[in-house]
Order: structure tokens, then C-alpha cells, then sequence
């Protein structure tokens, strides 16, 4: 045991002085969530607004206010024909028009919106916080029925980008870096000295794994608290049961990057495959930025493969719904299973490798 520890602290001695390799665990973490938390961003803010209206009557008058008043739409100009407004939006000084009708007071509705619709999520967006802010109050007067949103009421992206931020940090963090880690060894010829040491070859790889999986729970801790005190996104579920779930994840990368170390022989193949491995699939096929519902069939099948997808999910349901751990169990059996899969193919191969 006392051997053990001292390879487990001669590997975290090597990653402290590698101030890079630090700079990434450490860096990369603190950047993302600052960039997918306030700069890459879906929230509605501040879209040119022009009004249309040949009179402005009291009613349309309170609507042009709420609209003003709001933090999603900025009123640019007033004019009294769509044409006039078409032309402001072509020539991109506006995004959306509303177009009021002259019997808009006495009728309560007669409204119509021209949309740029280059970017149609953005569009679809904006024409529902424009119901949501004109149309709402004038609704809840006719008729009982209103909206409520659950979970997300400002529907702010930072509670949709947290958890997959966690996903794909974890994964490159445990998987890229335990892969590199041990490719090094392997390129600079000192793998078979470590092997040939009176502790069990097994137990060289766990004890390079370790400091990764500690500086993985760091990083875990770090973008909880910044997602908590920074962006303002609450942690509703319990936070054993994100650390738990986490801890499985982090296995499954360390077990993934165990399988690459044994397919790379250099540290650039390396670094390939994990981009092509993980980094892509992550991002794109995880649910990450698209649904995964909103995919055609054949990418469907593909994101079942892929490993960040159902941690993502978990723990979009953890932190932000709130819910316990019965409503994320197919999500850990299948964290779990994959888990096993690959580490005992991992382990496989590395021990085939010895012989």
C-alpha cells in the first residue's frame, strides 16, 4: 500500500509541475462556464423592436409601454405602415416588427408580427416572449387558461448549458488527460521500467488514474459553485445524489481513457482520437446545444452510444427539476453498464498487452 501511494504521489507531483497542463484542468473549466454562462448565450435580450401602428389609442398605447418596459425587446421606431417596417429589418436595423391593427382597441386583437427570420430558433423565440408580454394580459382577461413555467421561468440558457458543461469537462478532463498521461510514459520509453516495479501493473494505472479522478471532483466542485454564486443557477436536487451520479461518470471517462492509451502509441494519436472520440460527439450529439429529440432517426441511434448524453440528462433533472434518484435511474443504469463494458475491455487489452 505504501509503494502504491508513492506512485499515486509521484503522478500528482508530475501534473502540479506541469503549469500547462494545470492551466487546461483549471483554466478551461472557469472559461466555459464564463463564456456558455454570459457571452454564448440564447436568452432574449434587447431585440430591435419597430411598432406599427396608424393610431396609437390607449390600449395600444399600454402594449407599446410593456414592451418598453421589458428587458427582452428595445422600441427603435414607430411607423405607420409594414412596408416601412420591412425595409428597417432589411436593411438590419431591426429584428422584429409588431403590427398593430386600427381596431386593435375595440377588438383586443389584430396583431401581427414580421419576424427576421434568418435564425428561426431565435425567431420562434422572440414571437413567443412577444405573446408572453402583449398578449398574455389581454388573454387572462377572456379566458382562465394561463401559462406557468416550471423549473426555468426566465427560461435563462445557463440552466440548460451547466449541466452540459459538467458532461463534457469531466470527459475530456478524465479520458484526454489519463490517455495522454499514459502514452507519455509509453513514448518516452519509461512504461515497461513503472511495470517492471514490485507493485502489480494494475495498480500502476490506478494510481496514474487517481490524481485525475481527485482533480475531476475538483473541477466538479468548482463549476457547481460557480453555477450556484456566479450564474445564479440552482442547485434544486441533492447533492449526493450529483456526486454520486458524477462519480460514476468520472469511472466511465477514466475507463475510456484507459481504452485509448491502449489503442495510441503517441501522444498525438492520442489527442486525435479523443478529439474524434469524444470531443465531437460530445458536443454535437449529446444534447449538448441540439435536443436530441429534434434529430433525424439515424443521429438518434448514434447519441445512445454516447456516454455524456445520459449524464447530461441525469443531471439536468438533478439540478434543475430537483428530482431524487428513481427519476434518473435508466440513466445510471446505462452510465453503470457502460461503465463496466469498458473497463473490462480496457483491462483486457492492457493485460493481453503485458503478456
Amino acid at each position: 500500500m505504501k509503494l502504491f501511494l508513492s506512485f499515486v504521489i509521484k503522478e500528482a507531483r508530475h501534473i502540479l509541475r506541469d503549469r500547462r497542463t494545470m492551466l487546461i484542468l483549471f483554466g478551461m473549466p472557469v472559461m466555459l462556464m464564463l463564456l456558455f454562462g454570459f457571452a454564448i448565450t440564447t436568452d432574449v435580450r434587447n431585440v430591435r423592436t419597430v411598432v406599427v401602428t396608424s393610431q396609437m389609442d390607449h390600449l395600444t398605447r399600454q402594449a407599446t409601454q410593456r414592451l418598453a418596459a421589458s428587458e427582452y425587446f428595445t422600441l427603435t421606431a414607430t411607423v405607420s405602415t409594414p412596408q416601412q417596417a420591412e425595409r428597417l429589418i432589411r436593411q438590419q436595423q431591426a429584428d422584429m416588427a409588431i403590427v398593430f391593427a386600427p381596431d386593435f382597441a375595440s377588438k383586443k386583437s389584430g396583431l401581427q408580427l414580421l419576424v427576421d427570420g434568418s435564425d428561426p430558433n431565435m425567431a420562434q423565440q422572440w414571437a413567443a416572449y412577444v405573446q408572453q408580454t402583449i398578449l398574455s394580459p389581454l388573454t387572462a382577461q377572456r379566458s382562465a387558461l394561463t401559462t406557468k413555467l416550471l423549473y426555468n421561468p426566465q427560461m435563462r440558457s445557463a440552466y440548460n448549458f451547466v449541466p452540459a458543461i459538467m458532461g463534457m469537462l469531466l470527459m475530456l478532463v478524465c479520458a484526454m488527460m489519463t490517455s495522454i498521461s499514459i502514452v507519455r510514459e509509453k513514448e518516452r520509453g519509461t512504461m515497461e521500467v513503472l511495470l517492471v516495479s514490485p507493485v502489480r501493473p494494475l495498480m500502476v494505472i490506478i494510481a496514474k488514474a487517481v490524481p485525475y479522478m481527485v482533480l475531476a471532483f475538483v473541477i466538479l466542485l468548482v463549476i457547481l459553485l460557480m453555477a450556484r454564486y456566479v450564474l445564479a443557477v440552482p442547485l434544486a436536487g441533492s447533492i449526493g445524489w450529483i456526486l454520486l451520479v458524477s462519480a460514476i461518470y468520472i469511472l466511465l471517462a477514466l475507463s475510456l481513457g484507459l481504452l485509448i492509451s491502449n489503442v495510441a502509441q503517441t501522444q498525438l494519436v492520442a489527442l486525435l482520437l479523443s478529439a474524434m472520440v469524444l470531443l465531437m460527439p460530445v458536443v454535437m450529439l449529446s444534447g449538448m446545444l441540439f435536443p436530441v429529440e429534434s434529430m433525424p432517426q439515424v443521429l438518434q441511434w448514434l447519441s445512445a452510444v454516447v456516454p455524456p448524453r445520459y449524464y447530461i440528462d441525469a443531471m439536468r433533472k438533478l439540478m434543475i427539476m430537483g428530482v431524487g434518484i428513481g427519476e434518473v435511474f435508466t440513466d445510471v443504469m446505462v452510465l453503470l453498464a457502460m461503465t463496466a463494458l469498458f473497463l473490462t475491455i480496457a483491462l483486457a487489452k492492457f493485460n493481453k498487452r503485458l503478456e
